[in-house]
């Protein structure tokens, strides 16, 4: 070995060590319930059964999964989406007792022969959107929780007091606990439960245990994620990842849910008991052998993760900077990938389960904290990702130190970067119109690039400060627009413009104003604007590969459908497009990747013994999203006004936003909207920007009627019977729902392709009726 080397097996993170009295802590928890059930093994990628823990009654029992259940739901969150319509009302709200905390796997999830197979896919009732939001993690849980028995876990009624829901895959037996002396915080909580829980004092008992989580920052806000862990034997540390967006951590504290730990017996590589695993063993051999060959001329993915994404984003003018006014900033370099290089671990091999060669997921270790209850303390810091960076981008901050600090607080206090950051983001851009202030701010002085005032607003939120503006903005960008405007504090429309959220969830991290497409990849979801649905940036904007209405239409059918796939299956998606073949582009739709579609055919057979092909797949992904957009119909929501988007995300807002970008809108009123050049030079800014709005808007809406149609939904983005027939999604009761909703619409004007629907006014007379084709 070289001098100055050390070897995996020696090597010490630096962090600072907790020697914890476990026998102290546990000595006090008090078993409020316990059910025993019997182990059996996982058949074909399914426990063929989910688990469900009512903390308010103390009921702990068993649900079959049926062959019907596997056929129109697939398993993931199809399966949480099917146990959610079972057991809430129309009414059920994120704090209602009935609401449900889901966390379930997929039939490929704890696959180790194929990478990006590890992920658990998470559901509740949202507080900040009111329906049904999804988001899926990796970690060790989800693998863990299948293995030791369940397809899912479901989470309903509340606790009088803290408790840990733990899962014993090794005696067969689930507990609620109380847990009154643990940390709440993620960081510190996770490695108690870990070493707690572990049956020895070894690393390898200790690698069998998972815990879900969440923070302080959780039970005062409602951006609170769940921090799943996966304890790293080289580090001896539990890291974690994270299930950010909709608040699902939120969900978790106000059920008095301190934590859910999962103990695990055993797992290998057949541990799925796949039906064909020579095949599977092939498909996997072939993806690991691009990875090792092709990841470093690519995206570098496994040496410095999504991070990667800053400088692309960068140089085609999509990297948010203060609050998505601009897409590119003459700092952003300081926040290239090879910044966070210096700083990651480069000794150890990362990765968030077994078998994943693309490895991603980066770890800084021995960081030393400089703010906050943790000051001086040494952590290990899991990411930043892409996303997490671009927050500093937005928020005016480009020094990757206090990047890190800030991916840590918000993980340990259990908070979402992405709304955090988006959120903060506009708020800063309220303080320097001078709409929010100082005084306004409980003393913060929230201007771009006030590194110091973030932290303090994140501790003081985590702390649970009574401070008026820390208390609503710690809600989200929606309650801080309806609060600004009901004090009658600055213009009510650019407050609308500027606050970067749709259905009341805050928007990830990419500029979209020159992308329809992905405008419509925000706008036309399920739960609100998050790229897991639809990343079309680049086959809109930079290749012009779907120029048409038609074309974007296709693309915001077909991508969906196909991104959620991954999410019935407990897969992450990264392996399929991150990754390519080296001949991919001279495949005939390059932008599907082809060979990986059939990776995946290949690979969901080979696990459950199907007989599926490309096309089979997509209708198992349609019949889950139409159900999921049926649902939102019957909560109330799911309809053309829930899919409207702010115009900051479409066009520039503000003449400043203009100016910064004059030739190109110029020239876009010059060639999309046949005006002369010399009409041009003679138009004031506020007429220039006034055209390109109603332009725009009017772009969008037309859009949304192409999508609505290729998707089979009615003008007003409703799902109809006769499509949910199509799919074989033949509830009589949803059925029942969408009619009366299509006949409601069909008497107040709603049902009409081609309304003049930004100005609210009553459409014309209908091109065709929406039942047709």
């Amino acid at each position: 070995m070289a001098k100055g080397q050390i070897s995996i097996e020696d090597y010490d993170t630096g962090n600072t060590r907790h020697k914890w009295d476990t026998n102290k802590l546990k000595s006090v928890h008090k078993i409020i319930t316990k059910y025993d059930y019997k182990k059996g093994e996982v058949q074909r990628g399914y426990a063929n059964r989910t688990l469900y823990v009512n903390l308010s009654t103390g009921a702990i029992n068993e649900k079959p999964v049926t062959e019907d259940m596997k056929k129109k739901f697939t398993g993931g969150r199809g399966f949480g989406l099917k146990l959610l319509w079972d057991s809430i009302k129309p009414t059920t709200r994120w704090n209602s007792e009935e609401n449900e905390l889901i966390i379930t796997t997929g039939p490929l999830c704890g696959t180790t022969q194929y990478p990006g197979s590890g992920k658990s896919l998470c559901l509740t009732i949202s507080p900040s959107s009111n329906i049904i939001c999804d988001s899926n993690v990796g970690g060790f849980f989800g693998p863990y929780l299948k293995f030791s028995g369940f397809d899912a876990i479901e989470l309903q009624g509340k606790a009088k007091e803290d408790v840990v829901v733990v899962i014993d895959g090794e005696k067969g037996r689930v507990t609620v606990e109380t847990a009154s002396l643990e940390e709440t915080n993620s960081h510190l909580l996770n490695e108690q439960l870990t070493h707690m829980y572990a049956s020895e004092g070894t690393d390898k008992s200790r690698q069998k245990v998972s815990v879900i989580s969440s923070g302080t920052g959780a039970e005062h806000s409602w951006w609170g994620c769940l921090n799943f862990s996966f304890y790293d034997i080289r580090r001896k540390v539990p890291r974690m990842k994270q299930a950010g967006r909709g608040g699902l951590g939120t969900v978790l504290r106000d059920k008095k849910i301190k934590a859910i730990v999962v103990k695990v017996e055993k797992i290998d590589g057949v541990s799925n008991h796949p039906a064909d695993p020579l095949t599977l063993a092939q498909i996997g051999t072939k993806i690991h052998k691009e990875i090792r060959d092709l990841d470093r001329y690519q995206c570098n993915m496994r040496t410095v993760g999504t991070g990667h994404l800053v400088e692309i984003m960068d140089a085609y003018d999509l990297l948010p900077t203060e609050n998505y006014r601009f897409g590119s900033f003459p700092k952003a370099s300081k926040i290239y990938s090879p910044e966070f290089y210096k700083l990651f671990t480069k000794i150890i091999p990362d990765g968030c389960w077994h078998g994943c060669t693309l490895a991603c997921s980066k770890t800084v270790d021995g960081f030393t904290v400089k703010t906050g209850p943790y000051k001086r303390q040494k952590v290990t810091v899991d990411g930043p990702e892409y996303e997490t960076i671009a927050c500093g981008a937005n928020m005016g901050l480009w020094d990757p130190l206090w990047i890190l600090e800030f991916n840590f607080y918000c993980d340990t206090y259990g908070i979402d970067t992405i709304s955090t950051g988006t959120a903060i983001a506009f708020y800063m851009e309220m303080y320097e119109y001078d709409i929010l202030n100082k005084e306004r701010c409980d003393g913060l002085e929230l201007c771009f690039g006030n590194a110091e005032a973030v932290l303090e607003f994140l501790h003081r939120m985590a702390r649970g400060d009574k401070g008026e503006f820390v208390s609503v903005a710690a809600k989200g960008i929606r309650r801080v627009k309806d609060w600004l405007i009901k004090k009658g504090w600055g213009d009510p429309k650019l407050i609308e413009e500027c606050g970067m959220e749709s259905k009341g969830l805050e928007y990830s991290e990419y500029v979209t104003k020159e992308s329809l497409a992905m405008q419509g990849g925000y706008g036309l979801t399920l739960k609100g604007p998050q790229h897991d649905e639809a990343w079309l940036i680049f086959m809109d904007m930079v290749n012009n590969a779907i120029p048409t209405f038609a074309d974007k239409a296709e693309a915001l059918h077909y991508f969906p459908m196909w991104r959620t796939w991954f999410g019935l299956n407990g897969l992450c998606k990264l392996p399929w497009n991150d990754i390519e073949p080296a001949n991919n582009a001279e495949t005939d739709e390059p932008s599907k990747v082809p060979e990986h579609v059939q990776n995946y055919v290949d690979y969901q057979n080979a696990v459950t013994g199907w007989n599926v092909d490309k096309e089979e797949i997509i209708l198992q992904s349609e019949r889950c999203y139409n159900w999921q957009r049926a649902m939102n119909v019957w909560m109330g929501r799911g309809q053309r006004k829930d899919d409207w988007i702010p115009y900051r995300s479409m066009g520039p807002v503000t003449e400043m936003e203009y100016l910064s970008r004059k030739e190109r809108y110029d020239k876009q009123l010059i060639e999309k909207l046949g005006i002369t050049e010399k009409e041009v030079e003679k138009m004031d800014m506020k007429e220039k920007i006034k055209i390109l709005y109603d332009f725009r808007r009017d772009q969008y809406q037309k859009l949304a009627d192409a999508v609505y149609y290729r998707r089979g939904w009615t003008p007003n983005g409703v799902p109809t019977p006769q499509k949910m027939k199509q799919l074989g999604m033949d509830d009589p009761k949803m059925l029942k729902i969408l009619q009366q909703k299509i006949d409601e619409d069909e008497k107040t004007g709603l049902n009409v392709w081609g309304g003049n629907y930004n100005k609210r006014e009553k459409p014309p007379s209908k091109d065709h009726k929406y039942w047709e084709k």
